[in-house]
């Protein structure tokens, strides 16, 4: 088989096979990417409540007052006063943010993203082992994607052609992009 051809057989046949793994890490890139806009992995929801003012003396009494006064009956997973005024309860998935001489209490509730948050675990390698061996796989095979998808055309529309120029605008994006941080 001529080079050219294992050329195109392998690009064709190592694209069709990381088709799922580039639209994981697309999509979760364009989620993560925007992280300083919105949270991609959760849900935060938050409602505003009013309870009697909390008066106990310190934290472990003010802990059970604030527990009764809401009507929660489980313990929370940790409790912790920032400040002399303030009162946060951290269970799973929630947390009650109380103003002890008000008695107001911000209540947040954190659900994971369906789908999104799966995908976005997976782009940070959350679970490490055997899922970086795969993405360690991918990356090698978006390498090879690059590397192939240049011989693919011939002539003018090739290399040889308008491909190189635009592979050099291609290589000077980050490049260039790299020396702005370098020196700003």
């Amino acid at each position: 088989m001529k080079w050219r051809r294992l050329n195109n057989v392998l690009h064709r046949d190592v694209g069709y096979l990381i088709v799922g793994l580039t639209l994981v890490f697309g999509v979760s890139g364009l989620a993560l990417n925007h992280a300083a806009d919105w949270n991609p992995s959760y849900r935060q929801t938050q409602t505003v409540v009013q309870i009697a003012p909390l008066t106990g003396s310190n934290r472990d009494a003010l802990v059970a007052e604030a527990l009764q006064k809401l009507a929660i009956t489980g313990t929370p997973l940790n409790a912790f006063r920032p400040d002399p005024d303030t009162l946060q309860l951290f269970f799973e998935g929630r947390t009650y943010l109380v103003d002890t001489p008000t008695g107001t209490v911000i209540i947040e509730d954190t659900r994971p993203r369906p789908v999104l948050f799966e995908l976005n675990q997976m782009h940070l390698n959350a679970s490490k082992g055997l899922w970086t061996v795969l993405s360690d796989l991918y990356a090698v095979a978006l390498i090879m994607m690059a590397l192939t998808g240049m011989f693919i055309l011939r002539g003018s529309v090739g290399l040889a052609g308008r491909g190189k120029w635009l592979v050099a605008v291609g290589a000077l994006i980050p490049i260039g992009y790299w020396a702005y941080t370098l020196f700003r």
